[in-house]
């Protein structure tokens, strides 16, 4: 079908400042509905209009917008601040033209996908469905540190002033290791109002409820369909958003109607089969348009497709596609991996293993020195727009200040589909520090594929909305949250659990003082125990899938 464009077209906020964007439209006749996509990144992206030309030629109004202070469009760019107001009025805007049908679907992915349900809480009468991709949590999910984290001034700088910037002949790690970490921006020679009054907040306080929605779904009403990766930095946002919609008290045709897609993907989902060096097969590409394309019917053109089971994700290391009636699949039950050693856990060269028993614990402890100076590595391109993938961390565990647990090579395949969660008990000699946990498929040749990982920074071990430090002597149980995996361990392959207390540059660095994290400059050495007994069984809990 053909298409036709009205270019810069200016939407007129209530405040005064105009939205500029694009407008495709069918060949046919109107009124249409209409799909919102609003970016930071540049409206003028190829892909972008990619997009808008695919849409346009299926029956589709497509805004093609730059948000507010970003590309032609007026105003201050205040990351997230603005977005939910925008995007009401520019879908009442849309439904309010002649040629609309006054059905609106928003699409978009990452930053276009958190401002979608920022805009949902808004409640335009208009909006009848979102397509929502590789969608960024609430402040402190992904990041649970209290301050941004430094590999997130390569995005800020990525969209300071009005054009995508350059990123790729600046010394990254050298602008990461500034400190005091508030001072980040300035290494770039630049002043962020947003990352300096987002570093005084340093608890889940108003100031973040006000950019926040993951605890307001009851407010949200409309059928959403959720992609992301399994390597996607921001995945646990999509699993989040998910649940959530499902078990929401918004209307049954919301609980219903939800759907998520997991591949094998990063953060640029369906763009390749291959990540790094893992090859995930020609099924790992799937006709994403299309699936797009009739959730968009169905809802705003009120075509009666199927559209099948709620969840379809790709089970990697089996390398195919499975379909569920929801998520989490009902075939899958919980089991635990228990960490034990005589000892000596440190590095890939020591004694840590993994039993499956409490019974087979050797009770002790192992304990390993985490200097901030020179932080425990975690393997990712210099920017943010892929922050880690399945990496080998064979080398990283060379490491004195990594402990490494193994289980011995499986006689038989078995496959782990949902959330991982660490429950690890610890002490240590300073006031704060972080305890981060990877779990990793240790391949015959003796490759160590990433999987998955997270951290908990010990001084908001229960909550992000308060601040407690640790006592010297006293034992802790710290939680940690891993997200969510899909993968099979084939026969004769082994899992590795590892325990340490940096991920650099992905995490800021604990300094371990219990000082302010945005100021401090200090450092200190911190001396950890992680324990393993029967009454403290430190342990990782995960899904197993199948027979």
């Amino acid at each position: 079908m053909e298409f036709k464009i009205q270019r810069f077209v200016k939407v007129v906020m209530k405040d005064g400042v105009k939205i500029t964007g694009d407008i495709y439209y069918p060949a046919s006749s109107p009124p249409y509905p209409t799909i919102v996509f609003r970016t930071p990144y540049g409206r003028d992206d190829p892909q972008f209009r990619k997009n808008a030309r695919f849409f346009a030629s299926n029956g589709f109004a497509f805004l093609n917008s730059d948000v507010r202070g970003r590309g032609d469009s007026d105003g201050e760019f205040i990351p997230y601040f603005n977005e939910g107001r925008d995007g009401k009025e520019i879908i009442d805007w849309v439904a309010s033209q002649s040629w609309s049908n006054g059905k609106v679907g928003t699409f978009g992915g990452s930053y276009s996908a958190r401002i979608q349900w920022l805009t949902a809480l808004e409640h335009p009468m208009s909006l009848k469905a979102m397509i929502s991709r590789v969608s960024p949590s609430d402040p402190f999910v992904e990041s649970p540190t209290g301050v941004s984290d430094p590999m997130h001034v390569s995005w800020r700088y990525l969209v300071s002033g009005r054009t995508v910037k350059s990123v790729d002949d600046i010394d990254w790690m050298s602008v990461y290791r500034t400190l005091p970490l508030k001072d980040t921006p300035k290494a770039l020679g630049l002043v962020f109002d947003d990352w300096e009054e987002g570093m005084i907040h340093q608890t889940f306080d108003s100031y973040w409820d006000a950019m926040s929605y993951q605890k307001k779904f009851g407010g949200i009403g409309v059928p959403v369909m959720h992609i992301s990766g399994w390597y996607d930095d921001e995945q646990i946002g999509t699993f989040i958003n998910y649940a959530g919609m499902r078990n929401s008290s918004a209307t049954s045709k919301s609980r219903e109607n939800q759907s998520i897609i997991i591949g094998p993907w990063g953060h640029n989902v369906n763009s390749s089969s291959k990540l790094g060096d893992v090859d995930f097969g020609p099924d790992a590409i799937i006709d994403l348009d299309t699936i797009q394309l009739n959730w968009f019917k169905k809802w705003l053109m009120d075509e009666n497709i199927n559209a099948g089971k709620r969840a379809t994700v790709f089970i990697m290391g089996e390398n195919k596609w499975v379909n569920f009636d929801d998520w989490p699949p009902s075939r899958t039950r919980v089991s635990n991996l228990f960490i034990s050693s005589r000892g000596r856990a440190n590095s890939r060269f020591g004694d840590g293993a993994l039993v499956w028993s409490k019974d087979e614990i050797n009770n002790g402890y192992d304990s390993y020195r985490y200097d901030p100076s020179d932080p425990t590595p975690f393997v990712t391109e210099a920017t943010s727009a892929q922050i880690g993938g399945p990496d080998d961390y064979s080398s990283i565990h060379r490491r004195d200040d990594v402990l490494v647990y193994m289980s011995q090579p499986l006689e038989k395949n078995i496959t782990f589909l949902g959330a991982v969660r660490a429950d690890i008990f610890m002490e240590t000699d300073v006031p704060d520090t972080d305890i981060m946990a990877m779990l990793l498929d240790v391949w015959p040749n003796g490759r160590s594929q990433r999987l998955c990982d997270g951290m908990t920074r010990a001084r908001y071990r229960n909550g992000m909305d308060k601040v407690e430090l640790l006592e010297k002597g006293n034992i802790y149980e710290i939680k940690v949250d891993l997200w969510n995996m899909g993968h099979r361990f084939p026969q004769g392959h082994r899992i590795r659990f590892s325990i340490y207390s940096a991920a650099f540059p992905k995490y800021s660095r604990n300094l371990n003082t219990g000082s302010d994290l945005a100021t401090d400059i200090n450092m200190k050495l911190a001396n950890t125990k992680i324990i393993h007994t029967k009454e403290h069984p430190s342990n990782f809990s995960f899904y197993l899938y199948g027979d």
